[in-house]
């Protein structure tokens, strides 16, 4: 699975020396970066060469396949002109393996979640309002105004449309729960109303990472002192994605896909912040930036994990939670096949979940439940949502219904 280090994005191409520009102008994120346009690389002042460097980069980070940035772009030759060359040119030219040759050369495909469907998320209600975090950044503050813009962010939403017939989880979501080793182990038993918001505003959490940006430290060099909660979603709202294990194969799949949204989630004004209960700097260090480029927060009395099962962690056994799970095992290959790796490192049975939640003590607008090893939240009831909370936000006097 492709990394979200620009760095490792832009590669030793014609983009290297472009990266204190799109630092300046607020590129500095890979996705944000690969939502640039025509209009956007004008700009900056790109040359058609670079144009056709952040094309080819982004086509190969959608697959993958970064690995092979540097030869394509060295090639000289644009993305159309590498999609139309034989398996054998490939082969000999850039030394590319077979399976990864049928990989690039199908235009529809994708490392994305293989279970996803367009149909799987709202489309919005209202037209798109952007609030970014910075507003001195040039790039954010000329998009404002910018039509396309809009339109492009209505288009990434309507990619997950929920049609009708589907069946929304409601503000405490959690998929069902699968017959374990033919209905002779049952799985354990999970809370079906969402935490009170005094179970989480104040527990008391360390930032490990920054949100990345172009340039930064891989991790914060100087230990940050605990802080309340509360303080991140103070000023705007925010999704908590509670992590198991950051080495765990599910997991990083789910912040990868969640992440890859991100310029989504920028323009409904939504902080994306990941949670994790055990801190091994090792572990940080492989799966930040590379699977998740948002902040990584430390929760060392597991109280995000805790409000998740109602006051208690929620836990299960290798043997019965996944060996003896279809549910979990299914989950299981899905990600295997977006092609992540993995280790064993850490404590790997404490399940987690996702929140969001509204600006200052609005409450908890949903909760999702990790009922099975590699359970996501639903990108459509997480979409769905954010688009109701950005919309109600710009009515006086509206209000959605969340947990106080």
């Amino acid at each position: 699975m492709a990394s979200f280090s620009v760095e490792d994005f832009v590669g030793n191409g014609v983009l290297k020396d472009l990266l204190p520009t799109l630092l300046e102008e607020g590129w500095d994120d890979v996705p944000t970066l690969k939502v640039m346009n025509s209009e956007d690389m004008d700009a900056i002042k790109m040359t058609q060469q670079q144009k056709e460097a952040v094309e080819i980069r982004t086509y190969l980070h959608d697959r993958s396949l970064m690995q092979y940035g540097d030869r394509l772009e060295s090639s000289g030759k644009c993305l159309p002109e590498l999609l139309s060359l034989s398996v054998e040119d490939l082969t000999a030219q850039f030394h590319m393996k077979r399976g990864h040759i049928a990989r690039f050369k199908d235009r529809n495909s994708s490392c994305a979640d293989p279970l996803t469907k367009k149909s799987d998320a709202p489309s919005p209600s209202t037209s798109i309002k952007r609030t970014y975090q910075s507003n001195s950044s040039k790039r954010m503050q000329s998009m404002r105004s910018r039509t396309f813009q809009d339109k492009k962010i209505e288009e990434a939403l309507s990619d997950f449309k929920i049609e009708e017939g589907y069946v929304f989880k409601g503000i405490v979501a959690a998929e069902p729960a699968g017959h374990r080793a033919c209905a002779c182990v049952q799985p354990p038993p999970i809370v079906d109303k969402v935490a009170p918001y005094s179970a989480i505003e104040s527990i008391s959490i360390q930032k490990l990472t920054p949100e990345y940006k172009i340039g930064m430290e891989r991790l914060v060099k100087t230990k940050t002192p605990p802080m309340k909660a509360s303080a991140l979603w103070q000023n705007k709202p925010a999704i908590i994605l509670c992590i198991r294990r950051p080495g765990c194969i599910m997991c990083r799949a789910e912040a990868h896909q969640l992440y890859t949204r991100k310029p989504v989630f920028d323009a409904l004004g939504f902080q994306l912040f990941a949670v994790i209960h055990e801190h091994i700097e090792s572990e940080v260090k492989d799966f930040w930036p590379r699977y998740w480029g948002g902040t990584v927060i430390f929760d060392h009395g597991r109280g995000f994990f805790k409000a998740l099962g109602g006051g208690k962690l929620m836990k299960d056994k290798f043997l019965s939670g996944f060996l003896f799970n279809p549910r979990a095992i299914a989950n299981y290959k899905r990600a295997k096949a977006m092609g992540v790796k993995q280790n064993f490192n850490g404590e790997g049975e404490i399940k987690g979940g996702l929140f969001i939640l509204g600006t200052a003590k609005s409450g908890i607008a949903y909760q999702f439940i990790e009922r099975n090893f590699g359970d996501w939240a639903p990108l459509s009831e997480v979409i769905n949502i954010c688009t109701k909370l950005q919309s109600q936000s710009q009515v006086p006097g509206s209000s959605m219904e969340t947990s106080q």
